[in-house]
């Protein structure tokens, strides 16, 4: 009993570090980089976050409701709940200067879902060498490829229950097999090739993670720090080798301006920009793809009343961009595959860009009121596959502490065709998949332990 209750005492606090860290571990590419100073040798931890999301399953002019009025991954539903993620985390410090971190996935999402099969697996694991070279800081593992906002913030900074559409559509590229057994039917032409990828091809996501090294390190003068973080890496999923031609590149700089606070919740202004490059294979050829964006966040006075906090983020894309499959197979199916495959347009002439602007503000300690619109416009250079997806989002939390809560999410979405002439022979099914977006209701726990 006294070494159960030894065991309590110790996760716990170290939970406490984690979360009321100096103002010194006030961003994310040093919280997720190294343990807290005073972590033990071991440390466990985790959250999980049931979901029921509702929408109205409108179909499209040829009977079939598509994935966009479906919950992912299964597509099977568009009234259900989930475990959207459930995550175990291990963390500690081996010495003053190395720590290191592991962490497996268990939810039903992307990243778990590989082939239409349901696949937990690791989602993080590296260790930090800190202090051995001077002003410079290196990870090595599994890493969060420096990149957008939404990509870097950890679980207790989600806002929102879905990312804005350009993180998700643009940064969470799902991975194909490069060399499948059957060849992937070409709908494009061969200088602008467009591969149809049947779903038992896919292979998910790896939620922005990739295996590599990273020297990172931040730096403070007064209220003044500056963050920097570079990284090389595979280009493919984590359970696979290297997907690309040449190593994935990654790169972000910051500057915060720091009021006060702790942690993750810490008082400030910061401005960031961002780089990733790399050349994914895909039937023998590698393509160039590149994503790079910019954008400032602010937050002050978290769980006080009248606290807010705000982001700003826009981003662009070239090359390998991908459009989910619209339909699941259905009877009389066009046998190219345009409307039940995934199609990815590898070009270096592909194009994507989009913006997301969202604030919040606590009304009282505990009630908080969130709003956002994003806005996403996919394969601009391409008028018969062009189309913009922008969405309000308004939302409504109450927190019991700091790491656990209940949000409340209502989303007003539209999907936009820009060129309805260039659609061959007719725009009819096109624009009905459109105009059958439907709004979404989403209710999360988000429970931290």
């Amino acid at each position: 009993m006294r070494k159960l209750r030894a065991a309590v005492c110790c996760t716990l606090g170290v939970a406490v570090m984690t979360v009321a860290q100096s103002a010194s571990a006030a961003n994310w590419i040093k919280l997720q980089g190294v343990s807290p100073a005073l972590a033990p040798l071991v440390s466990v931890s985790g959250y999980f976050q049931p979901t029921y999301t509702y929408l109205p399953g409108t179909a499209a002019a040829n009977g079939q409701v598509p994935h966009l009025n479906q919950i992912a991954p299964n597509f099977t539903s568009s009234n259900s709940f989930n475990i959207n993620r459930a995550r175990l985390m291990i963390r500690g410090n081996i010495n003053k200067d190395i720590s290191y971190f592991l962490a497996a996935e268990f939810g039903n999402n992307a990243f778990t879902h590989i082939g239409g099969a349901y696949t937990p697996a690791l989602m993080d694991g590296h260790v930090t060498f800190s202090h051995y070279i001077p002003g410079v800081r290196v990870e090595a593992g599994i890493i969060r490829a420096p990149g957008p906002e939404q990509a870097m913030q950890g679980y207790m900074a989600y806002n929102f229950t879905s990312f804005a559409n350009v993180t998700t559509q643009m940064m969470l590229q799902p991975f194909y097999n490069p060399n499948p057994g059957v060849m992937y039917g070409n709908n494009g032409t061969a200088a602008a090739p467009v591969y149809a990828v049947p779903g038992s091809y896919g292979e998910g996501n790896n939620a922005f993670r990739y295996t590599g090294l990273e020297a990172m390190d931040w730096f403070r003068n007064g209220p003044w720090q500056f963050t920097y973080a570079a990284m090389v890496g595979n280009f493919g999923p984590l359970t696979a080798t290297n997907y690309s031609n040449s190593p994935l590149v990654a790169a972000r700089l910051q500057e915060s301006y720091i009021f006060g606070g702790h942690g993750p919740f810490q008082s400030s202004l910061t401005g960031f920009i961002w780089y990733q490059h790399a050349t994914p294979d895909i039937m023998g050829q590698g393509y160039s793809m590149t994503r790079d964006g910019l954008g400032v966040t602010y937050m002050q006075g978290y769980m006080h009343q009248w606290g807010r906090w705000a982001k700003f983020e826009y981003m662009r894309g070239s090359g390998m961009i991908s459009t989910p499959a619209v339909f699941s197979s259905f009877p009389g199916a066009p046998a190219t595959g345009v409307l039940t495959d995934a199609q990815v347009y590898p070009g270096s002439q592909n194009t994507a860009h989009g913006y997301y602007v969202s604030g919040g503000l606590f009304v009282t300690r505990r009630v908080e009121v969130d709003l956002r619109y994003d806005y996403y416009n996919r394969l601009p250079n391409i008028a018969a596959q062009n189309r913009t997806f922008s969405t309000w989002a308004v939302g409504l939390q109450y927190h019991f502490t700091p790491l656990t809560r209940v949000i409340l999410d209502y989303y007003v979405r539209s999907v936009g065709v820009p060129h309805p002439g260039a659609i061959k022979p007719s725009p009819t099914l096109a624009e009905s998949i459109a105009k059958s977006a439907d709004n979404m209701l989403t209710l999360q726990a988000v429970v931290a332990f």
